[in-house]
């Protein structure tokens, strides 16, 4: 996967901002506020719509509808980690796109993640441009670079 990121990184134009053709609402769950935070200055500088909540359970309380377009959700969070979230919008029928950005990492963690369906697994710090090109991959999944026809 992260040969296919960096691919399409260096498929962009030098010095191109506006990776996205179209407002991507991205929801940051952390339960770092100053981590979240920095993200969402930062998808915000990059044309994203995004918010930030401190735990799943204010993910899942928020009435926010249309949801998210992609979840950017960490692993160790309060009471509900963040693989509960994802097993609990698997059970909602939610098709919400994650991409975890972690501190915690083991081979099980990461098993379970990829499991469950997420779009990517990254460790905390990631690179603006990396954790970019993954928002991109998640929510244009027709966009993925070097993808043959018919998959």
């Amino acid at each position: 996967m992260l040969l296919r990121l960096l691919s399409w990184l260096a498929s962009l134009r030098k010095g191109s901002t506006r990776m996205l053709q179209r407002k991507t609402k991205v929801a940051v769950v952390d339960d770092d506020g100053g981590f979240a935070s920095a993200l969402e200055r930062r998808f915000r500088l990059f044309g994203f719509e995004a918010s930030t909540y401190l735990s799943a359970e204010a993910f899942l309380a928020s009435t926010a509808v249309p949801g998210p377009d992609c979840l950017v959700l960490d692993v160790q969070l309060g009471t509900m980690s963040g693989l509960d979230l994802q097993r609990r919008l698997c059970d909602l029928g939610a098709k919400v796109p994650i991409i975890f950005v972690t501190a915690y990492d083991s081979p099980a963690i990461r098993k379970e993640a990829e499991q469950g369906g997420c779009s990517a697994f990254f460790l905390k710090p990631v690179p603006t441009k990396l954790l970019l090109a993954a928002i991109n991959m998640a929510v244009n999944p027709n966009n993925r670079p070097n993808q043959k026809p018919g998959r």
